[in-house]
């Protein structure tokens, strides 16, 4: 099982053209320089979130969707997209019978093309989009969570997730997989692969290295004792 390394996955990324809608969008996203006054100048608050956190919006393709979505297969009940862009996943979640399906997403902007697209769907007030910080956002109860997020706020949000997550959520991360997680499964290529991350599998994983590094820390007392 392949799993590309978040640099392999990014630089494949650069070379992908996005296309003038995929242009459109991202203009759209960023709110072009009314956003960047808005950010820099009249929003205070935003400029506390560091720059490794603050993610570059790129809306997901098609094939993208497909994949996230052709790893959720088979599961029900609700689902949590956190740093939502433009609302996509959440809508298609919707129409695949995830309910409620929701998306957090701290741009305004986003927020506001996400409810365009939900009512141009024909699933406005069927889909929630909340402008809030995915740090702050309660998963204790979340079974099905989608990420598409920046390698440096990956590598944060696995203690997020593993330690409010139920046993039985399963985490699909899109563009860029976790980076000390193994996925237990994946679906397309390149840029456009998906990884799909089951929590009762992670947390086994992590208690094994634990008590890995008991018994060293332990054998490694023993041998000092000795000494003495």
């Amino acid at each position: 099982m392949d799993n590309d390394t978040p640099d392999e996955v990014f630089a494949e990324l650069k070379t992908k053209p996005l296309g003038g809608w995929g242009v459109a969008q991202i203009a759209v996203g960023t709110g072009l320089a009314v956003y960047a006054m808005w950010v820099g100048i009249l929003q205070p608050g935003f400029r506390k979130v560091p720059l490794r956190l603050q993610v570059p919006y790129i809306p997901a393709s098609k094939a993208q969707v497909n994949n996230v979505m052709t790893l959720l297969r088979g599961r029900k009940g609700g689902l949590v997209d956190l740093g939502s862009g433009d609302g996509r996943i959440v809508l298609e979640a919707h129409r695949q019978g995830f309910a409620p399906a929701v998306g957090y997403e701290l741009n305004p902007w986003l927020v506001r093309l996400s409810h365009y697209h939900a009512w141009r769907a024909g699933h406005n007030g069927k889909v929630s989009y909340r402008r809030e910080d995915l740090w702050k956002v309660d998963l204790t109860e979340c079974k099905n969570v989608t990420v598409f997020l920046a390698p440096s706020v990956l590598s944060l949000l696995q203690e997020k997730l593993q330690a409010e997550l139920p046993d039985d959520a399963l985490v699909v991360a899109g563009r860029f997989p976790f980076p000390d997680w193994k996925p237990c499964r994946i679906e397309g290529q390149g840029v456009d692969r998906a990884w799909a991350y089951s929590m009762q599998a992670q947390r086994q994983t992590t208690s094994r290295k634990n008590d890995k590094l008991t018994v060293m820390d332990s054998d490694l007392d023993n041998e000092l004792t000795k000494e003495k």
